[in-house]
């Protein structure tokens, strides 16, 4: 099993310079080689593989928070599956990963949803997004500070709050407050529940 994440820039045409194009790659660009494991394409749009899937839901909060941190957000979906046909670039890769992220991708704008999951057993998906429409009720208002936070502390799951804030250049406290302000240990939680119910999909 792998999964996909497909996404797009909301607003995009809206943003005054193109340098978030720029910014968007080097977000991407921890996720692997373009365009085999990820591309940027017709502007606005992405596809990612992320090959172990119990990591693509962090992957995808990580992206969110990355770019509220620049006052952006996108829209994302996340299919599971299989990959059949391995392109050079990602967006001619094939198999029921990519036509569940694809096809889920296509009715996000119309749910008024940014980001959701599809693994094809339809009991996990509608508990998961059903947890995942709650989430964005916060996730969709991060302010750029609680969204950096967000960002390093994913990045870097073993460090103390003081450490945390010599990377952010603030003070323990300040690091505190960014904490709850962005709900993170709700945002974990949600993750690693996340993470059990990929593990038994997998391992039917």
């Amino acid at each position: 099993m792998t999964s996909v994440i497909t996404g797009d820039i909301i607003g995009s045409r809206q943003q005054p310079s193109k340098h978030w194009v720029e910014d968007l790659k080097k977000i991407l660009s921890p996720f692997g080689e373009t365009p085999s494991q990820w591309e940027v394409y017709r502007g606005d749009e992405f596809q990612i593989e992320i090959k172990d899937p119990e990591e693509a839901l962090l992957s995808a909060i990580l992206i969110k928070a990355h770019l509220k941190a620049l006052k952006l957000d996108a829209r994302m979906s996340i299919g599971f599956g299989d990959k059949t046909h391995n392109a050079e670039k990602i967006s001619e890769s094939n198999g029921s990963a990519f036509i569940n992220s694809g096809e889920l991708f296509e009715t996000l704008k119309k749910q008024k949803v940014t980001l959701a999951l599809r693994t094809g057993d339809t009991i996990v998906d509608e508990k998961l997004n059903l947890m995942l429409q709650l989430a964005l009720t916060f996730m969709n208002n991060w302010l750029a500070q609680p969204a950096e936070f967000v960002a390093v502390a994913i990045e870097n799951p073993t460090l103390s709050q003081e450490e945390l804030g010599q990377k952010l250049g603030i003070n323990q406290a300040a690091v505190s407050r960014r904490q709850k302000r962005a709900q993170f240990e709700l945002v974990m939680n949600l993750d690693r529940y996340f993470r059990t119910q990929i593990k038994q999909l997998t391992t039917l």
